[in-house]
């Protein structure tokens, strides 16, 4: 994979940004997530799990304990209540706001059980799709932040926004690794702004490909001086 660097390296020259993690649908042990973790490890870059709380197992959270990793709640089952034609979305505006509370306080209690001090009250929804309105129910739930992708959810106050803005999956072709150089021109612009940048990773999903993408440029962007923190305390320097 050639990728030319030049427009990131000279972004790097002028910023010292700061990074975080977040990787979604994990749910037990396999060896994409051992992939993962010995990725974000061997560049120290703590990491936010989103977990499917409905089928995350023990066998996970044993795995997970002593490493620098948070659990976020998932949805609660991800799956899609959308019609037929429309975008999948498990927390959109096609249930009552009852069914929607009922689901992410079912789920934000099984994470908090099974993960205990890893668990962080951060909701992630699936398909990084929630309707606005429900935003203040989730703060009654004991959510503090809010992460999707690239601000999808127009307003999610009270909570803090912590969305993911860079993603290596071509969602809508291969389903491969998007192409290096618009991604890296895409980082060099956030690179512009002081605000932490946030990577979304898929790891069950990665073929070769975004591995190798998804590994140079975190690799480069750490060589570099970029800082890994890790989502929690990015939400804790963001609250009122």
């Amino acid at each position: 994979m050639r990728i030319d660097w030049s427009p990131l390296d000279a972004a790097l020259e002028r910023a010292s940004p700061v990074f975080w993690w977040r990787d979604d649908d994990a749910v037990e042990p396999t060896p994409p997530l051992e992939r993962l973790l010995c990725l974000t490890e061997s560049i120290g870059a703590p990491l936010l799990i989103a977990s499917i709380p409905a089928y995350a197992t023990v066998a996970l959270a044993d795995r997970l304990q002593g490493l620098d990793v948070t659990v976020g709640t998932h949805g609660f089952a991800h799956v899609s209540h959308a019609p037929d034609g429309q975008k999948k979305a498990e927390f959109g505006a096609h249930r009552p706001l009852a069914a929607l509370a009922a689901d992410a306080k079912a789920g934000k209690a099984r994470i908090d059980a099974m993960f205990g001090d890893l668990a962080a009250p951060i909701f992630i929804p699936p398909w990084n799709r929630m309707m606005p309105e429900f935003a203040k129910p989730l703060a009654t739930l004991g959510f503090e932040a809010f992460s999707a992708y690239a601000q999808r959810t127009p307003s999610v106050e009270p909570l803090v926004r912590l969305d993911a803005l860079i993603d290596p999956i071509e969602w809508r072709g291969s389903r491969s690794a998007v192409s290096p150089d618009p991604l890296i021109r895409h980082v060099a612009e956030l690179l512009e702004s002081d605000a932490p940048i946030g990577l979304m990773t898929h790891h069950l999903v990665h073929d070769d490909s975004i591995w190798e993408l998804t590994g140079a440029v975190v690799r480069r962007v750490t060589e570099r001086g970029a800082h890994w923190k890790s989502a929690s305390e990015i939400v804790r320097a963001l609250s009122p």
